[in-house]
């Protein structure tokens, strides 16, 4: 009795400590997401958007440190001394305070850099957020058509499993031969065996998109959106200049080329002066502190150092972000050019594939295999024309995808949403 009450005991403390481990017993739940909202969680939490975000904030306080005044010095001296520390024969004990602030012009000039490069990673804030919009958009329709591809492989091995029960039927009645049947059976087989790859595609779309919105890995998703036909696109004449005017590396390159400007003005000043203040008092003569005001002129001996170095530096940085400048614009032009035509195309092999293939395809699947019940066609025409059938499907909603990815590349390429702009 002893032991038994003993035995419950330690199953019961063990049943305890179990439920008291983080996670044990729980499972992740399924998340149910739109792709407005996958867009979104992923904004919110991707550590690249952090990345971004923290850089931005860097170079705020940045622009503090340029344009800050020097702090003043303090400084307490024993002088006029017979030898070193020997503080008791000093003959002054003064103390001073002395500040250096620079030329106006220099504070305007440091200001004028900094808001340079704030704005730069601004640009580059906004470019991280297209890019892992457009990426997120991505991944979810891969998810979809992943999910698409379940469904048709699933319709697939419908058809399969009722096409062996009717060769079997036919086997029964002696009216088909026993290969037929084997072809059935391989043919289920391989529906099968197609659905456990799938699997895997479902599972690697999934990783996927849970990285880029900022979930753990292996979290399941429930997409709520579907694959649809995307709307029509907007006029291909606007396009080059909407892109122009929104990129925004274009405009990161445009702050980086206003920052190097005012470097060189700033460059340029090395002889101006700076204005130096000061107060001070010698502590064994009475009387109050003395104060100073002056300026601190630099003195170019060695001008040339200045004009072949780091002035000439910084010309060739200007003349080097205007030639990046020219490319990038060019760059953005063919992207644009490019990103609209794969979507442009994209659109209409959707089209083609949802009123042409697709009907033509189940049409054919039905007919051979209605001839087929009626012992006018074969058991190898009815297969083929099943894998015709589902290999249209299949091209569809690897079309359909294609056609939604290439729309969210198009907005990248763009720099805005396609829904703020007029369609055809």
């Amino acid at each position: 009795m002893r032991f038994h009450v003993t035995l419950c005991a330690l199953v019961a403390l063990g049943e305890a400590a179990s439920a008291q481990q983080p996670g044990a017993g729980r499972s992740i739940d399924s998340l149910r997401l739109t792709r407005r909202q996958a867009i979104a969680e992923a904004l919110a939490h991707n550590p690249q958007i952090e990345v971004a975000r923290q850089q931005t904030a860097q170079s705020r306080a940045r622009r503090v440190e340029a344009i800050a005044i020097p702090d003043p010095a303090l400084t307490a001296a024993y002088d006029a001394s017979t030898r070193p520390f020997s503080f008791g024969t000093a003959g002054e004990r003064n103390v001073a305070i002395d500040m250096l602030i620079p030329f106006p012009t220099k504070f305007w000039l440091r200001n004028k850099v900094a808001r340079a490069e704030i704005g730069s990673f601004e640009s580059n804030y906004r470019l991280q957020t297209q890019v892992i919009a457009s990426q997120t958009s991505q991944f979810y329709d891969s998810l979809l058509v992943a999910r698409k591809h379940r469904d048709v492989l699933l319709e697939g091995r419908s058809l399969s499993a009722d096409f062996l029960k009717r060769t079997q039927a036919r086997y029964n009645a002696g009216t088909a031969a026993k290969l037929d049947v084997i072809k059935a059976q391989v043919d289920l087989a391989q529906a099968d065996n197609d659905l456990i790859a799938n699997e895997l595609d479902i599972a690697n779309a999934q990783a996927a998109l849970n990285r880029v919105i900022g979930r753990v890995i292996g979290a399941p998703i429930a997409p709520a959106d579907s694959l649809e036909v995307p709307p029509a696109l907007p006029d291909s004449q606007t396009i080059e200049q909407t892109a122009l005017a929104n990129r925004p590396e274009l405009t990161e390159l445009e702050s980086e080329q206003r920052g190097a400007s005012a470097t060189s003005s700033l460059l340029r000043q090395f002889w101006i002066p700076d204005f130096t203040l000061g107060a001070s008092h010698d502590y064994t003569q009475p009387g109050a502190p003395v104060f100073s005001t002056g300026i601190a002129l630099p003195i170019p001996l060695f001008f040339w150092q200045h004009s072949q170095g780091e002035l000439a530096e910084s010309r060739y940085r200007e003349r080097e972000l205007a030639a990046s400048y020219r490319d990038l614009r060019a760059q953005v032009t063919q992207d644009v050019r490019s990103a609209y035509a794969t979507a442009s195309t994209s659109l209409r092999q959707v089209l083609f594939l949802r009123d042409e293939l697709v009907p033509a395809a189940r049409e054919a699947f039905r007919v051979a295999s209605v001839s087929y019940s009626l012992g006018g066609s074969s058991a190898l025409e009815v297969l083929d024309a099943r894998r015709t059938l589902l290999d249209a499907e299949n091209q569809l909603a690897d079309a359909l995808a294609s056609a939604n990815i290439a729309r969210a590349d198009l907005e990248r390429a763009l720099g805005v949403p396609l829904s703020t702009l007029g369609n055809r």
